[in-house]
């Protein structure tokens, strides 16, 4: 495998590190191994000859049931099959609930320098806790241009260009008892199938406002005012009003998205102008959309009060 083929990766040395394995094969030159797979490989197949060739290949977990499938096998087997969980392309492989080490594999595994690691977890807890792991470290990264913050407990995205009043909105909203993640810049992580959003270390905590300067939100409003990190729930686009627009005036529209790093976020555009208070059209947004969510409409509910009236106003034009 090319190092230049994938941008993240996780070495052995920091699964150890991270989780306190105990190494039972290879010098600290073998946990120099990575993995670029957030999931993991239980060998059954492999163990039992069957062989399929992938790459890159996943960090190999033995549990009980190979523990006691091991067992079984003869010796001319485990010389000829170990060596298709301990080759170039596997990582590690870890060994749970303390089993104990083959004799066969700790022969195979010393004579390439291929780490053997071993826990007292269980398999299952293992599993979720490593592909956990491996999600969080290994999930695609980019960097937006906008302000982040938390509205209402929404993670809601402004974007919009320059000049449009991104951070002076920002502060009018943490006056409001809203809290800042990033300002003007925000680095987004693609996790669980959900956008998480925060600061790079220089400017968190920190807005930009025009004609004050750099203003340092946590000592001005206290530590309630910023948070690390925020899912990104909704982008609302700050755009010119434009009077001869036409904009959507009873929420009926199909609803807009915004991709990033392939995941679809909800998306409003609002018009802004002098005179609009935009901190408080965006809360509103923002109270709209969690209607929304739980399954309310308001174009449905004028479209069914329109619906009553004309009714109500055909019946009594027929009893006149």
């Amino acid at each position: 495998m090319a190092d230049e083929m994938y941008d993240k990766k996780v070495t052995i040395r920091e699964l150890v590190d991270f989780f306190k394995f105990e190494r039972l094969t290879g010098n600290d030159e073998s946990l120099k191994r990575w993995t670029v797979v957030p999931d993991v490989n239980r060998p059954g197949f492999e163990l039992c000859g069957v062989y399929k060739k992938t790459e890159p290949r996943r960090i190999v977990v033995i549990g009980n049931r190979e523990s006691e499938f091991i067992r079984t096998m003869s010796e001319e087997d485990q010389r000829t099959r170990f060596p298709l969980i301990t080759d170039g392309l596997t990582p590690a492989a870890i060994i749970t609930k303390n089993n104990d080490l083959p004799p066969i594999l700790k022969e195979v595994a010393e004579s390439t320098n291929f780490p053997v690691l071993r826990t007292n977890m269980e398999t299952y807890r293992l599993m979720a806790d490593i592909i956990t792991y491996l999600d969080e470290k290994l999930a695609p990264e980019d960097t937006m241009s906008g302000t982040l913050m938390s509205i209402r407990c929404v993670g809601v995205l402004l974007t919009g260009e320059s000049g449009m009043g991104k951070s002076e909105t920002a502060l009018e909203l943490i006056r409001e008892g809203n809290v800042l993640i990033s300002d003007d810049r925000v680095d987004v992580i693609h996790i669980h199938n959900h956008i998480l959003g925060h600061a790079p270390d220089i400017i968190k905590g920190l807005l930009e406002i025009r004609g004050i300067g750099i203003i340092d939100v946590e000592k001005m409003f206290g530590a309630m005012a910023i948070s690390d990190s925020a899912d990104v729930d909704l982008v609302i686009k700050l755009v010119p009003f434009e009077a001869d627009a036409d904009y959507n005036r009873l929420g009926d529209e199909t609803m807009r998205y915004t991709r990033i790093l392939n995941v679809l976020v909800p998306t409003l555009v609002l018009p802004v102008s002098a005179g609009r208070n935009t901190a408080a059209l965006i809360e509103s947004a923002v109270s709209n959309f969690r209607l929304s969510e739980a399954g309310f409409n308001s174009a449905d509910e004028i479209r069914e009060r329109f619906k009553d009236f004309m009714v109500a106003a055909n019946e009594r034009e027929g009893k006149a």
